[in-house]
């Protein structure tokens, strides 16, 4: 059994189903060689001749050239157009389309300079081309399919699968067209190169170049062409079918040659097969060899209206009004113009319309030619035109439902393979135009199809829509979230600041109070001088005491007593003085203590409250002995007074006598300068007692309130008035006359008063445990009483009071001699 390419070679074909025979028409141009009009004065290129996405690179004013690209784009089934001469570029508007509804489109109007200068076309072998170069040569220079479906020829040259046999079509049924004859004529060689590229791209096993019985010169010439074609000897083939229309169908074509039919919904290269028009071939080799893009080809101008009919070399854009007068068109009442032959072609509503690149005729008929349109009449089902139909469908069901608008319907019954040969409606006795329903048909599939694709564009953007809102709406809610939580970091770092702050303070804190402690340790003396300070005022207070408790009693026996109350009222503003004094160091003492407490309580941590020094206690209690000691004192003078009084009368009465007897002038002058002393020395040690005490009380209540120990010095110095002056035992020695040596019996006296005196102070410091509250008010009792027993005191006026002195004198003394010494012994 023989192959298929075996078959064919043998020169085999198949039969066609369907198709007519109509009057061919072809002697009307055919019968002179092709020729060239002159330009015309303006050029019209539509922009969306071929595929979509073409954007416009020029623009009204600019000054083009022959064969300049006019437009770019990115789209798949794009295609440039280019400037079929030189000139400016006029205006850009929407035209009138070369379509049979008319529909405006946007269009380049070039204004021809007359020149036709063109660009520089590159010219180039093919052995030095690669396949990609090769369709980018074919894709730049616009090549689309010539036979009039007008697909771009790259697609075509680049499928998926692999291709066994190519056909070119030469064929060229339908009635009155000739300019596939007449380039074959004319032009064999250049295209046999066309063959040559197209067979590089695909490598097919092979190509037949098939041409119908009706043009015997293009066959004669296409195989004179393939004699001297070495390349292609064996891959190559011319042959020959018979004349019936629509033999030149792409479908009708392929199952010709081989037998096979292309199934619905599918294209000839998913079998292996493509199908390439000879003009397409011819324009393929002009633009790889010569660089030359398709700006312009053969066009057949044929009909009885036309005086010079014939095939014309026409620039693409050029005006079909302008053409038409040029070949000598009288135009008839009701005249048509048909772009394409009169089976498929279409009629101009408009005749200022531009030719297209899939533009192969112009027919001018007259009435002889084509009748006019008869009326349509019923259907009568004859069934001629489903006997007609090349493609096998049912021509009555598709026009029942594409005339009821039923075009999912009409779907169902295959329309898309429809081919619009027209054969239906040439058979049809009713006169009705089915090709013209089917078309109607297809169109609102199409619209209906476009409707669907961009309600489907129009739902994804809207649900791109709605995404991106629910995007921007989760990154405004993640943005405040982030927000939120670097509000929350940054307060936690600020309470964490804060809290390190504080941690801070309170080791500054403990820092500085173990600073004080280790100062306070190692400098005891400062407490210890507080401490002694108030022991120290403690016993003047006592010292002043007795003698005054001594004066009186001293006094009460003898009148000599009062010559101490008449030094000592020189001075009772200094008392008062000492009053006021203290008082104000009670004041502050305690708005200070109030303070302290208020700012510990705030700032400091309980447990630096722990960490208070020692020494502050000491200082707590110690100021308090002051107020303890002087309500103790004043009760205890009161009991023992009586006791005292006439112990220290009895044994006074008696020296004194003994004392008097004894005494020259000599002596008794001084015994009167010692009393003075004595008395002058009391009156000091009184107003050291009650500075002592303000001085203890304010010290000792900022301290208890834990202030540093500066502010309690400072307080006490801004507090001070009279600054203490403390005697020692060699300064009171020192500052006595040598001849106020007391007598033995005086002696015993002082040493009496002494240990009183001593008991008193130890019997106080075993009870310094009162509240500070009570030292002002003991200071101040203690004021009080040295005030009125000041008051009591009368001046001396005789021998036996001034021998009274000297004894008070010489008791103070001794007193005062032994609170120095505890002083002293307290501070070291």
């Amino acid at each position: 059994m023989l192959t298929l390419l075996e078959q064919i070679d043998k020169g085999t074909l198949w039969h066609s189903p369907g198709g007519i025979h109509p009057p061919q028409l072809k002697s009307v141009s055919n019968q002179v060689n092709s020729a060239r009009l002159p330009l015309s004065r303006y050029y019209s290129v539509p922009v969306p001749q071929v595929g979509d996405s073409a954007r416009l690179q020029v623009k009204v004013g600019d000054k083009v050239l022959k064969g300049q690209m006019l437009t770019e784009g990115e789209g798949f089934m794009y295609l440039p157009v280019h400037a079929p001469t030189s000139g400016i570029i006029a205006d850009i508007a929407l035209k009138p389309s070369n379509h049979a509804s008319g529909l405006p489109v946007l269009t380049c109007v070039i204004q021809a300079d007359g020149k036709d200068d063109s660009i520089d076309y590159q010219s180039s072998e093919l052995a030095t081309l690669s396949n990609q170069q090769i369709l980018d040569k074919i894709k730049q220079a616009g090549i689309a399919g010539m036979g009039g479906a007008s697909f771009p020829s790259h697609i075509k040259l680049n499928p998926a699968s692999e291709i066994d046999l190519v056909i070119i079509n030469g064929v060229e049924c339908e009635p009155y067209i000739t300019s596939d004859d007449i380039i074959m004529r004319e032009n064999a060689t250049e295209i046999l190169s066309g063959i040559n590229i197209i067979n590089t791209l695909l490598s097919p096993q092979r190509i037949i170049i098939a041409i119908e019985d009706n043009k015997p010169e293009a066959v004669s010439a296409m195989r004179s062409a393939l004699d001297n074609a070495t390349e292609l000897q064996g891959i190559v083939k011319v042959t020959v079918i018979p004349t019936k229309y629509p033999s030149g169908g792409e479908k009708q074509l392929i199952q010709i040659i081989t037998g096979r039919e292309v199934p619905t919904g599918s294209i000839p290269a998913q079998q292996g097969i493509v199908v390439h028009n000879v003009g397409t071939a011819f324009a393929i080799q002009d633009a790889v060899l010569h660089g030359k893009p398709l700006i312009e080809r053969l066009v057949t101008l044929t009909g009885e209206q036309v005086s010079t009919p014939g095939n014309y070399w026409l620039p693409i854009g050029s005006s079909v009004k302008d053409i038409l007068e040029q070949v000598g068109f009288d135009e008839a009442p009701l005249q048509k113009v048909i772009i394409g032959g009169p089976m498929m072609g279409y009629a101009l509503p408009d005749f200022d319309v531009p030719v297209l690149k899939g533009t192969n005729c112009i027919l001018t008929p007259s009435q002889n030619e084509i009748a006019p349109d008869a009326e349509e009449k019923a259907c009568i089902r004859c069934g001629e035109c489903a006997i007609a139909c090349p493609a096998l469908l049912l021509p009555q069901q598709l026009f029942w439902h594409a005339k009821a608008e039923e075009y999912d319907k009409a779907a169902s019954f295959n329309l898309k393979d429809c081919i619009e040969c027209g054969c239906c409606s040439y058979v049809c006795p009713s006169d009705i135009p089915l090709v013209e329903y089917y078309r109607i048909a297809k169109s609102a599939l199409k619209n209906e199809a476009e409707e669907k694709r961009q309600a489907e564009q129009a739902k994804v953007r809207f649900e791109a829509r709605l995404q991106r809102l629910e995007d921007e709406k989760r990154a405004r809610e993640e943005k405040s979230r982030l927000a939120a939580e670097k509000r929350k970091a940054a307060m936690e770092n600020s309470d964490k600041k804060n809290a390190v702050a504080e941690a801070m303070a309170r080791v500054a804190a403990k820092k500085k109070m173990a600073e004080q402690n280790t100062q306070a340790d190692s400098k005891p003396a400062a407490s210890t001088d507080k401490s002694s300070a108030v022991s120290a005022a403690i016993a003047r207070a006592k010292a002043k005491k007795l003698a005054q408790q001594a004066e009186n009693q001293a006094s009460d026996q003898d009148p000599s007593a009062q010559l101490d109350q008449t030094t000592e009222q020189a001075s009772p503003v200094d008392d008062k003085k000492a009053q006021i004094a203290a008082a104000v160091a009670r004041a502050k003492a305690k708005k200070r203590a109030q303070q302290s407490d208020n700012k510990v309580s705030e700032q400091v941590p309980d447990n630096t409250k722990e960490s208070v020094p020692v020494d502050d206690k000491k200082a707590q209690i110690a100021a308090a002995v002051v107020t303890a000691k002087a309500k103790k004192l004043a009760k205890q003078a009161e009991n023992q007074s009586e006791d005292k009084q006439q112990t220290i009368e009895s044994s006074s009465v008696n020296e004194q006598s003994s004392v008097q007897a004894s005494l020259s002038p000599a002596d008794e002058k001084k015994a009167k300068i010692a009393a003075a002393v004595a008395k002058a020395k009391a009156k000091k040690l009184a107003q050291s007692a009650g500075q002592s005490a303000g001085q203890s009380a304010g010290q000792s209540a900022g301290q208890s309130a834990g202030q540093p120990q500066q502010d309690d010095d400072h307080l006490t110095q801004t507090q001070t008035i009279d600054t203490p002056v403390t005697f020692s035992p060699e300064t009171e020695s020192d500052s006595v006359p040598e001849t106020a040596t007391l007598s033995p019996a005086d002696e015993k006296k002082a040493r009496i008063a002494a240990a009183v005196a001593k008991a008193k102070a130890k019997k106080l410091a075993q009870g310094a445990t009162q509240p500070l509250q009570s030292e002002a008010k003991a200071v101040e009792t203690d004021i009080s009483d040295t005030q009125s027993d000041q008051t009591s005191i009368e001046p001396i006026t005789s021998a036996a009071e001034v021998k009274k002195a000297r004894i008070a004198a010489a008791v103070a003394k001794a007193k005062a001699k032994k609170l120095a010494n505890q002083q002293s012994s307290e501070k070291e």
